[in-house]
């Protein structure tokens, strides 16, 4: 019982990796921004936390998972020739695993998702005081915006990793 439970939050950890990462960085970031009222070293804090969460919110897309002949669950990094590094990965057919498009798709959004957070007001005063009120509009349209350009991409292209 305790081998299949930790199984199921791992698989569902790596599943919503992406979002924990956003999720993380909204959480973070006003404490990192100290609430948009930055020194220099909040703003090496805050390029830190974006770089790490990026990093993480990237890196998913480019991760799988299979199920070996032993009945265990191995992940992977997909690369253009099937997965990469996995011992137990020969008697798979590494084919079905290669990079597509779409992978680069939902890195690319995922990217652009941290963009969007960029805009949030706590990240805008520390990186750019001297940011005109007149400007804030677009911090209002912009995000609602992206969000249904993203969805009827995602509805484009689905991902079908197994994670």
């Amino acid at each position: 019982m305790t081998g299949e439970t930790f199984s199921a939050v791992r698989s569902l950890t790596i599943k919503l990796l992406p979002p924990i990462t956003l999720f993380l960085f909204q959480l973070l970031i006003p404490v990192v921004t100290n609430n948009g009222h930055c020194t220099n070293l909040n703003k090496y804090l805050t390029a830190a936390l974006l770089v790490i969460c990026v990093f993480g919110c990237v890196f998913a897309f480019f991760t799988d998972s299979y199920i070996s002949p032993d009945g265990e669950r191995h992940y992977a990094v997909v690369t253009a020739k099937g997965l990469w590094p996995s011992p137990a990965s020969e008697s798979v057919d590494s084919s079905v695993y290669r990079l597509r498009f779409g992978d680069l798709i939902h890195a690319s959004l995922g990217l652009m998702v941290f963009a969007v957070g960029l805009l949030g007001t706590n990240t805008v005063r520390c990186f750019f005081p001297g940011f005109d009120s007149d400007d804030k509009i677009l911090l209002q349209v912009l995000p609602p915006v992206f969000g249904a350009i993203a969805s009827v991409v995602l509805l484009v292209f689905p991902n079908y990793r197994h994670h």
